[in-house]
């Protein structure tokens, strides 16, 4: 039986939305919503990675968990092996579900996906993709693209993952999501790896794994979530999460 934990990694230092994780969202900061996503998903304890106290207090305001850890982590991966050492030195917890602190409208059975991804022991890490249907996405760098084979309905074994528009031909485009799901000894493993050729050149660190020959699988969800990145992306997720009824007093 599988020992899941699910951190949330929360900085306030973004540089086009500065202090987001506590931005409003229907009179509570976003980093609770988040919260409540991750432990509407029902998979193990939820715990938020932040490296500023006022995160942390509000998180233990409202009955959650926080563990404090360093301002300086070059990624989200940094932080949350971090986070793991601290919540759990004695390496109880074998798989470890990193949800980003931006996504207060991302649905719970996305996260039990990915999680589900950890069924064969032979992946060391697996993620979500959603199939692309906006001809602008096919072409947009910021959109990150998975190619992989798809071992099953929805299943993917990860090929690849590229800023440009792959793979060539008829067929759809895979919109990757950064939402993961890592076994303990990969991520000890990956964060101990010095950032590889093709993880620098496409700006992805997923790269580095699959450079280090570690398996990643994807499972496919309907939609790509919203991330909250700027002023008009967090007038969007209020305007979602009001439609769904998640305001809270």
């Amino acid at each position: 039986m599988m020992r899941p934990l699910v951190l949330i990694p929360a900085r306030m230092q973004a540089s086009r939305l500065p202090g987001k994780p506590l931005a409003d969202i229907l009179g509570r900061p976003m980093i609770l919503h988040v919260l409540d996503r991750a432990r509407e998903a029902d998979i193990g304890e939820v715990v938020i990675a932040t490296d500023t106290a006022e995160v942390a207090e509000v998180v233990r305001a409202a009955g959650g968990r926080a563990v404090m850890t360093r301002a300086d982590h070059p990624s989200g991966s940094d932080r949350i092996h971090e986070a793991i050492g601290a919540v759990d030195p004695d390496g109880t917890c074998d798989v470890v579900v990193n949800v980003q602190g931006d996504l207060p409208s991302i649905a719970p059975h996305a996260i039990r996906a990915v999680f589900g991804t950890m069924d064969e022991a032979e992946v060391a890490l697996g993620t979500l993709v959603a199939p692309i249907v906006e001809e602008e996405e096919r072409h947009a760098s910021s959109v990150v693209k998975m190619v992989g084979t798809e071992i099953r309905p929805g299943h993917f074994r990860c090929l690849y993952f590229t800023r440009t528009t792959a793979p060539w031909g008829e067929g759809p485009l895979w919109h990757h999501i950064g939402l993961y799901a890592w076994r303990r000894a990969a991520l000890d493993r990956f964060v101990r790896l010095p950032p590889s050729p093709l993880e620098l050149r496409e700006k992805l660190e997923q790269l580095r794994a699959l450079e280090a020959g570690m398996r990643i699988d994807a499972v496919a969800v309907d939609d790509v979530p919203l991330g909250v990145d700027t002023p008009a992306d967090l007038e969007r997720a209020r305007r979602i999460l009001a439609a769904r009824g998640q305001a809270r007093p």
